[in-house]
């Protein structure tokens, strides 16, 4: 097992390495100029020159690449264009209130989803299967964007239910568990929950009804075994196909949620990036989307962790 978590980890090391030079490159062949938007109109050649200098755009792009690498290896991603903040100051509180969503979507969506997919796969060819299909396409199918604004019509606007933006009263950004503050999270939760919960029960309710036709299920049940027993076996089996579809869309969240976080005004890395996509902000692009791409990378590692504990024979491959 160890030797096995040891090999995943050196796989994880250049894909890491490769998503630094994808990051870094993508960013700088992107068409425009950082540099206007922070020069005033009137700027001359001395001034762009030593703006350019002070932030390292002057040097060839590998070489900017060696030492902006360098730098992220030590905690540093830089300053901001337009704040002239650390980046890490303002990235590593987005992300973490982008996970607080992403969790929040979770706790929603996962369990719905694994719950549909699962009935589903036990009446195939039912009505349960047909509504619950439905169900999960439609849920695929509705962009996030158009979810949110008509769930703040609703709510927010002719029910004056819940709040429409920001992550707590007065626009504060806190973890407080009471309502005043819960509120706040729940419409873009539930907006951001709907893709993943249908994604998630399609594939459950393929992966229980392949399984529920093998031999073993049949062996089983003319053995007289009890139906919550075979359920188990059932659930055992399908257990790391679940958590692979599961450990992806939890990464997706992380950094899929540009348009729910703009919508609500939720201060994570989605509405981050909307801000510095439009400021061209290269610093807080490169520092967010590389922390949103580790993330990315990990969590694919600790799934393919986690598999080995649900089916030992994973190790083997």
């Amino acid at each position: 097992m160890l030797s096995y978590i040891l090999r995943r980890i050196a796989y994880a090391l250049p894909i890491t390495l490769g998503v630094t030079i994808i990051c870094f490159s993508l960013i700088h062949l992107a068409p425009g100029d950082p540099l206007s938007a922070v020069l005033p109109d009137n700027a001359g050649p001395d001034m762009r020159e030593q703006i350019k200098i002070a932030y390292g755009f002057d040097k060839p792009l590998p070489v900017q690449y060696l030492l902006w690498l360098k730098n992220v290896a030590t905690g540093d991603f830089g300053l901001s264009i337009q704040s002239r903040r650390p980046v890490v100051s303002e990235v590593l509180p987005a992300a973490c209130n982008t996970a607080y969503l992403a969790l929040a979507a979770v706790l929603i969506g996962f369990p719905f989803g694994i719950l549909m997919g699962a009935v589903a796969g036990y009446t195939v060819g039912g009505w349960i299967d047909r509504a619950v299909t439905s169900v999960a396409v439609t849920g695929v199918s509705v962009p996030h964007y158009w979810l949110g604004m008509v769930l703040v019509v609703i709510f927010a606007v002719n029910l004056g239910a819940l709040p429409a933006m920001g992550m707590g009263p007065g626009g504060q950004s806190s973890y407080a568990f009471d309502w005043a503050h819960l509120r706040h999270l729940v419409l873009p939760a539930i907006t951001l929950a709907v893709i993943p919960a249908g994604i998630i029960a399609r594939s459950v309710r393929a992966t229980v009804a392949d399984i529920r036709r093998r031999d073993f299920v049949g062996t089983l049940q003319a053995k007289g075994i009890g139906e919550g027993r075979v359920l188990y076996h059932v659930a055992k089996n399908a257990g790391p196909t679940i958590l692979a579809v599961a450990g992806l869309q939890f990464a997706q969240l992380l950094g899929g949620s540009i348009l729910v976080e703009t919508v609500f005004s939720w201060p994570g890395t989605g509405f981050l990036l909307n801000t510095a996509i439009f400021t061209r902000d290269l610093p807080i692009l490169q520092g967010t989307i590389l922390v949103l791409s580790i993330f990315f990378v990990f969590i694919n590692l600790v799934v393919d962790v986690l598999q080995t504990f649900l089916d030992p024979r994973i190790k083997r491959a």
